[in-house]
């Protein structure tokens, strides 16, 4: 959920993936500065959102009606994956879930009924599901990469049920509103 700005306020509806803490909090904690701020091990929906002062009582009914209505997406994550470094931004260690299409769909319905806020800012051209192991410079994320497919195996599965709206305001990352989904599907 990346906000360059530690002090700057900002919003971001995550799927948190709690069966993914054992394996990877201990990465997340020295590598990806969101887990230090309060937010678990997920993959993001949509970050940046809405400004804080924008998300009221209608949107969050708005949010709920729209995550009900979506089945509660059923993955698994057996392999890691990397977006490479790009001029100053580091590159990104994550994990990949399959089927990734229900996960890209929900980020898309988001969109479209709020167009004022592209995933990321509008800055990548395509959505690439994720779970965010680490953020680092290329021989940090090789180490890890290693790390990482040893300890995953064969991997494992999650259903997830719930997406969390969090606002973050100064340097932390606060749970707003939880946004359950749907009956299990794929």
């Amino acid at each position: 959920m990346g906000d360059p700005s530690p002090v700057c306020a900002a919003s971001a509806i995550i799927l948190p993936v709690a069966v993914a803490e054992p394996l990877v909090s201990g990465w997340r904690m020295r590598h990806d500065a969101s887990a230090a701020a309060g937010v678990p091990a997920h993959v993001t929906v949509i970050a940046p959102f809405l400004a804080p002062e924008r998300v009221t009582a209608d949107v969050l009914a708005e949010l709920r009606a729209l995550f009900s209505a979506r089945p509660a997406p059923q993955v698994r994550f057996t392999r890691s994956g990397r977006f490479p470094a790009t001029g100053d931004a580091p590159g990104v260690l994550y994990l990949d879930p399959e089927p990734a299409d229900g996960l890209r769909a929900l980020t898309e319905t988001v969109v479209g009924r709020w167009p004022e806020a592209p995933p990321y800012g509008g800055i990548h051209g395509q959505i690439v599901p994720h779970l965010t192991v680490a953020i680092a410079g290329e021989a940090t994320l090789d180490r890890l990469q290693h790390e990482l497919d040893g300890a995953l195996g064969a991997g494992f599965g999650a259903t997830l049920t719930d997406a969390v709206l969090y606002i973050r305001a100064g340097d932390r990352w606060r749970a707003r509103a939880s946004l359950p989904l749907g009956a299990p599907g794929a």
